[in-house]
């Protein structure tokens, strides 16, 4: 029997948020665009925290309306809880200009409304296909070999590839462009629950991260259905030193927040925990002759400042861009227009990251006396708007944290 096979212009693997822009603005920019995924949609995936910068890109590509039909809960900001501390980020609030809300989504829902409605505009998606072979020639035109659900195989000619396949990680583990992380090792366990005992009001909506020990925090993220995701992040070694099953492993480690074990204490969890170890990824490169990698498959920091979305949909908006100018003949500097720009963000988030887990920015955080300007400057990086270099804590991100946390632990001390 032959093997089935069909050109386009672009391919796009997984039908993610990260993908999902990518069709968008290809799609209305008039290309032949296909999307493959390996699931089937709907599906559960984390990464329900969104930030501002997100909604710039889902608006550019006009997918906005959509979304926002959903009713999803609306994130103002986030709260941050240590012992009986307690900081406040109000996104109206921050630096420069920008979005000033978002959402708070469950994924499953929230792709599925993306995809839908790709697939009214008359995107082709293919559900349930995995990639499982690429063979790009000389000029980057590629052929690239899809398994469905029977074992049946198919090719797909395209003169592009986008990546888009998330922790799927496709092109980095087919083309060996994995490196390791220079985030530590960090795992997460979580799951969602149907939140009986919310408050009333505004703080049975905020979506919090307490700090249960300088490296370890919970994250509770209240959705408009009544659901919660909750999960804990630390280091490999501890997430592990609690024994049995997943289940019986977040039981235990509820009991760890004073501010919530009460809310979610004896509530049964909708599934088994799920357990990601070492979440923290990259990648050699980003780009290659007729393909682009784009959100997790190339780059994925830390779930503590939400960045992850953020990322795939700015990755996926700018290489689309890119690619349809290339594809109408425009030469692109793929080095510097692509790589260097999405490096100086993750370089930005990364020092927020690391200097979370050393304590530094904990510091800065929970310090009493906070200035409200340099608060206001990191609210902006929260928000997700890290390509801003008006902004100091953008520009000079490595030093500035390091400085301002040294100077908020010596008031710290000398007011004790």
């Amino acid at each position: 029997m032959a093997v089935k096979s069909e050109n386009v212009d672009v391919l796009i693997i997984g039908a993610g948020p990260s993908g999902s822009v990518a069709a968008a603005y290809l799609h209305k920019e008039g290309f032949k665009t296909k999307v493959v995924e390996k699931s089937k949609f709907p599906r559960f995936v984390i990464g329900e925290s969104l930030i501002p910068r997100c909604m710039d890109h889902f608006e550019a590509v006009g997918l906005l309306p959509c979304l926002e039909a959903q009713n999803f809960e609306i994130k103002r900001g986030a709260r941050f809880i240590k012992d009986n501390l307690i900081c406040n980020f109000d996104f109206s609030q921050k630096y420069g200009e920008g979005w000033d809300w978002t959402w708070q989504v469950p994924r499953a829902t929230f792709d599925k409304v993306l995809t839908d409605e790709l697939q009214l505009w008359g995107v082709d998606i293919d559900f349930e296909k995995e990639v499982v072979g690429v063979d790009f020639k000389a000029n980057g035109s590629s052929t690239t070999t899809i398994k469905n659900l029977d074992g049946n195989l198919s090719k797909i000619h395209a003169k592009y590839i986008v990546d888009s396949s998330g922790f799927g990680r496709v092109l980095p583990r087919l083309l060996d462009l994995e490196k390791p992380s220079e985030i530590p090792k960090h795992s997460s366990i979580f799951t969602h629950l149907k939140d009986v005992k919310r408050p009333e009001g505004k703080e049975g909506t905020l979506i919090t991260f307490d700090v249960v020990r300088e490296d370890t925090w919970l994250w509770v993220i209240p959705f408009s259905n009544g659901d919660c995701s909750v999960g804990y992040v630390g280091p490999t070694e501890f997430i592990e030193s609690f024994k049995g099953s997943t289940t019986e492993r977040l039981r235990e480690m509820l009991r760890l927040s004073e501010h919530y074990f009460d809310r979610f204490d004896g509530i049964d969890f909708y599934f088994e925990p799920k357990l990601i170890k070492n979440f923290s990824k990259s990648v050699k490169q980003l780009y290659g002759k007729g393909y682009v990698l784009t959100g997790n498959s190339a780059e994925f920091l830390d779930p503590v400042f939400s960045s992850g979305v953020s990322f795939a949909t700015e990755s996926a908006h700018l290489s689309a861009k890119l690619i349809a100018e290339e594809l109408r003949g425009k030469k692109i500097d793929w080095e510097s227009e692509y790589t260097d720009y999405i490096l100086d963000g993750v370089s930005v988030f990364s020092t927020y990251v690391k200097e979370w887990y050393t304590g530094n920015l904990q510091k800065i955080f929970f310090h009493s006396n906070s200035n409200p300007v340099i608060k206001q400057q990191i609210c902006a990086v929260l928000a997700g708007y890290v390509w801003d270099k008006s902004n100091p804590f953008v520009k000079n991100h490595d030093r500035l944290v390091r400085t301002v946390a040294y100077i908020a632990d010596l008031e710290m001390q000398a007011s004790r």
